[in-house]
């Protein structure tokens, strides 16, 4: 019997390599244990350069066609979040998981979020931006710049990275210096972004799901340990998350609304998960999105799934099956390395 083949893409040239490692480790482990007899899973490793592999033997990247019926596309990140490999595997017809390459290219970009946030009547805070190349220039003048026309506190950051890469919190004129340029390090646009103090919180949601168009897994509450919810927040234990969170029902409708409208807006597939603040007086307002989440043991998506009795194991098989949809195996292609 012919076993579908599913290529698990992971690693690739992002800041966020060990954590697409990760995430793409906990989806060949829910392949292999749980969907054995339905898919043969193939481990398409991407390394820091840029070199494609299957199973751990060198391929052209071309050749993926010939190795995978579908991908699951475990990648965060440049390359793998923002629209580039979607791109590619779309000129090559294959089924993949995820967003494709316009949703995942806006939903990477914060300016063009906030852009369609807007259009669509969604809070997000407001911005500022400036080019890296400016930076490089003369940090000094730009940070001088800023400090005249931007209310600090405020929130330093690349335009287009993901798992908080490269963000910092700048309260006084001496931070604006070094939160410039090691954002400048990530990207060639720098985003400004007023500090809104509040509660942070994500919730994320899955289409098809459990007979729901879009389903809305409950909303978490974080409480970081560090300054804000960073890199060391989210994988290394450094925060408590709370799901269910203790926010009233009216909130917690709110926010799973409002994960719904972001995911519809930006034209997303499949799954996405929004991050949020939640100011006491002002509202609720919309950080940015996720159109892949982590998967990864420290990840949010999965313990929001384990509060609904569910598991990443149910969510890669419903994601693969997604991605299938409408799709024929290519039964009588059956090389293999």
């Amino acid at each position: 019997m012919y076993k579908l083949r599913v290529g698990v893409i992971r690693g690739g040239p992002s800041r966020e390599y060990e954590v697409s490692l990760d995430s793409g480790a906990s989806v060949l482990s829910s392949l292999r244990e749980h969907f054995e007899q339905d898919y043969q899973s193939r481990d398409v490793f991407i390394d820091r350069q840029g070199n494609w592999h299957i199973d751990g033997i060198p391929i052209s990247p071309n050749d993926i066609s010939t190795k995978a019926d579908v991908v699951f596309n475990a990648l965060h990140g440049t390359y793998g979040e923002d629209g580039k490999v979607q791109a590619f595997l779309e000129s090559h017809g294959i089924p993949f998981t995820g967003s494709g390459s316009l949703g995942s290219a806006v939903g990477m970009n914060k300016i063009l979020s906030k852009k369609v946030f807007a259009d669509h009547d969604i809070k997000s805070p407001y911005w500022k931006e400036v080019s890296s190349d400016s930076v490089r220039v003369n940090v000094e003048a730009v940070a001088r710049e800023l400090f005249n026309t931007f209310i600090l506190p405020a929130v330093v950051k690349p335009n287009a990275s993901g798992s908080s890469v490269g963000v910092s919190i700048v309260k006084t004129f001496a931070d604006l210096i070094p939160a410039l340029n090691i954002a400048a390090e990530h990207g060639e646009i720098i985003l400004i972004e007023e500090f809104i103090p509040g509660v942070e919180a994500t919730c994320g949601v899955i289409e098809g799901f459990r007979g729901q168009a879009l389903y809305a897994l409950p909303p978490i509450e974080i409480r970081p340990m560090t300054a804000f919810f960073d890199y060391e927040a989210k994988y290394q234990g450094k925060s408590q998350e709370i799901v269910p969170a203790t926010f009233s029902e009216k909130i917690k409708k709110s926010l799973e609304e409002l994960a719904g409208k972001i995911h519809r807006a930006l034209g997303l597939r499949h799954y996405s998960r929004s991050d949020f603040i939640i100011h006491p007086r002002r509202g609720i307002y919309v950080l940015e999105v996720n159109t892949l989440p982590g998967l990864t043991a420290e990840s949010l998506v999965p313990k929001a799934l384990r509060a609904i009795g569910s598991d990443v194991h149910e969510l890669v098989g419903h994601l693969v099956e997604l991605s299938l949809m409408n799709k024929r195996p290519r039964s009588t292609d059956k090389e293999s390395l």
